[in-house]
């Protein structure tokens, strides 16, 4: 009998160590994950077996784990996309098919715990395969704790990313590593601990590294210079009018939505909300959006031959975060900068933009205004306020782009009009089609107009005479060339200069150049943005796509910085990932232009109501445009009648 008790304990022995020793079966992640994993009451939103066709965007993520030329793994993700349920389908897998030991890293030893209690444990508990591999914990000797789980070929153990005695010690196959962004940037004073951390891989030659988490600040995201390391694929779902592949990010969702205050607070009800498609500018629904065909694409293919797959994933394509759920945060956390960074990291899955006290794209678009709309449905271009227009104009090889802006008293402005014109400066039609920008009437809700009384062109760039001579042609319009000068120490505007125009070596004559301290200009529109009340130096912008996340994207393109190595060292830098500062420079061209123009503005205003019949009459500006469609027949000694392009 004691024969045969050894034997059966002998045998039980044997066949845990040949279990460790068996060849994993024929299986990627996600194929165990299907046939053997099953979801735990305790962390899933729908508990029961795993299925594959509820994540599609995860089944590539997970079979790079089983590509055998992929050594390590980055994946970005927002909340409720499945990123946690990626890392334990790795680690059932490597317990129940490629066993060796796994270092799993956590931000700090109170999320360890946490993660093995709610995540590991029913992860082992609820899957058969697993529960028959890992000791019981409540056993006598059992080698199953919190932190350390013990099964035939490996150890699972997990720690704080502050521990480096755990991190600096025995070899380690996998590594894992949870929310990289929050980890601490030193393990005592051993080092970064990720590089710890991978250090003891070094001695097998099929070692699998996997670092995940949610992004945080730009510039200061570990997660994202990992990321940059690897393929960089994004997940991006079909037009279902174009056919093309986009990414659905927050910048392509527009919604509709009703306010109320209640008790003193701002409530919001969702109406509506729908997907833009960046290539064709069709709509699409949400239910649609989900179930089109998706796929991963590349933006550095060539990182696979170095062993690096990378993946970034937003909320937006979860079965289990409905876009009006997103909106709604987004529109509960405006105001907040540190709310909206929650919304920015978790919903949107983006790098969170750190500018001091400067104002961000969401506060700046969310505060868009509706100028309204007249009787006829057409938009009220003017709002009441404004009495002078400029416009700024910036010159690239291929294109002008533009922006009209609306002064008022005491610095109030409007954005009135950004638009785009393709086409070469050196080409005529490029600027009849800026001509019709500038000799434009916009109009107020009553019909009175305005035109652009003065327009500032910049001439840098390839076609600097050409602009020059576009400018001089429309001098009589108020159009002029100007040109940029940084530095702390030159004013805003000057007074202009002549300029020779050459083209071809050919003298042609000269035209009038603003220099503009175009540094001064940054300062002043900055400190405008932060001003929260309208009035006084308030910037309004309309409810508009004309004024969307791209152009407040580009109108804060640019901070101040302190460089010691400059002789001027508060030095205006671009933005990393804001390369477009066009909004910029057009909106200090036409700030400039302003300063420029010698505008009496309490005169226009009286003028303008006169006009309105909201004073006795009064001889009226010239520059005001007859609130009838076409304009009156001339008339000597009127004002009214005719439109002029000066006060």
């Amino acid at each position: 009998m004691t024969n045969e008790y050894n034997a059966i304990r002998l045998n039980r022995v044997i066949s845990k160590v040949m279990a460790g020793m068996q060849p994993p079966a024929e299986l990627s992640v996600s194929q165990w994950a299907e046939q053997r994993r099953r979801l735990s009451a305790e962390s899933a939103a729908e508990p029961g077996p795993w299925r594959n066709e509820r994540t599609p965007y995860l089944r590539a993520v997970m079979d790079s784990f089983t590509d055998a030329k992929v050594r390590h793994i980055v994946m970005v993700a927002a909340s409720q996309v499945g990123k946690s349920e990626f890392l334990n389908n790795c680690i059932g897998y490597i317990i129940d098919e490629d066993p060796g030991s796994i270092l799993f890293v956590h931000p700090t030893t109170i999320d360890a715990k946490e993660y093995s209690k709610l995540r590991i444990a029913p992860m082992i508990r609820d899957c058969p395969t697993l529960r028959k591999k890992v000791s019981d914990p409540k056993s006598r000797d059992s080698s199953n704790t919190i932190l350390q789980k013990t099964y035939p070929g490996g150890i699972l153990t997990m720690c704080g990313s502050t521990e480096a005695h755990a991190l600096a010690s025995k070899p380690i196959r996998y590594v894992f590593g949870d929310e990289r962004d929050r980890w601490a940037t030193s393990a005592g004073n051993e080092g970064d601990p990720w590089d710890l951390a991978m250090a003891r891989q070094t001695t097998f030659y099929n070692a699998k590294a996997v670092e995940v988490s949610t992004p945080t600040v730009k510039n200061a995201s570990a997660i994202e210079a990992a990321y940059a390391t690897g393929t960089m694929e994004r997940w991006k779902s079909r037009c279902p009018h174009c056919g093309e592949y986009h990414e659905i990010q927050w910048a392509d969702i527009r919604f509709e939505y009703d306010e109320a205050v209640v008790a003193g607070k701002t409530t919001y009800k969702i109406k509506s909300v729908y997907y833009v498609c960046p290539e064709c500018g069709c709509v699409s629904d949400e239910h649609t959006m989900k179930r089109q065909p998706a796929r991963w694409e590349a933006d550095n293919p060539d990182a696979y031959e170095q062993g690096t797959r990378s993946f970034w994933l937003n909320a937006f394509v979860s079965q289990w975060a409905a876009w009006s759920s997103i909106v709604l945060k987004f529109l509960n956390a405006t105001g907040s900068s540190k709310k909206l960074q929650v919304v920015y990291n978790t919903c949107f899955g983006q790098l969170w933009e750190d500018r001091g006290d400067l104002e961000d794209e969401d506060s700046l678009m969310a505060r868009r205004e509706d100028y309204g709309k007249r009787e006829d449905g057409t938009d009220i271009e003017l709002p009441d306020g404004v009495l002078v227009l400029t416009c700024g104009v910036d010159t690239q090889d291929d294109r002008l782009e533009f922006e009209v802006v609306g002064h008022g008293h005491f610095g109030e402005t409007w954005g009135i009009r950004k638009g785009i014109i393709m086409g070469r400066p050196d080409d005529d039609s490029t600027w009849e089609q800026l001509d019709e920008v500038i000799d434009h009437i916009y109009r107020f809700e009553g019909g009175l107009g305005l035109r652009v009384n003065m327009t500032f062109v910049d001439e840098g760039g390839h076609f600097t005479y050409e602009v020059r001579q576009q400018c001089a042609r429309r001098v009589r319009k108020k159009v002029f060339c100007i040109k940029g000068m940084p530095g702390q120490d030159r004013p805003f505007t000057a007074p202009p200069k002549q300029q020779k125009i050459i083209i071809n070596k050919i003298y042609l004559g000269t035209c009038w150049q603003y220099q503009l301290g175009v540094d001064a200009g940054k300062e002043i529109i900055m400190d405008n943005l932060r001003v929260q009340t309208p009035g006084m130096k308030y910037c309004h912008f309309p409810r508009r796509d004309d004024y969307g996340a791209g152009f407040f994207a580009g109108l804060l393109s640019e901070r101040k910085e302190y460089d010691p190595n400059k002789k001027q060292p508060w030095v205006w830098k671009k933005i990393p990932g804001h390369e477009r500062n066009e909004a910029l420079d057009c909106r200090n061209y036409a700030m400039a232009a302003f300063k420029a123009l010698p505008a009496n503005l309490d005169e226009i205003d009286r003028k303008l109501k006169a006009a309105r019949g909201e004073t006795p009459r009064a001889p009226a500006a010239p520059a005001i445009a007859a609130p009838a469609p076409r304009p009156a027949k001339k008339k000597r000694g009127s004002g009214l009648n005719k439109y002029y392009d000066n006060w």
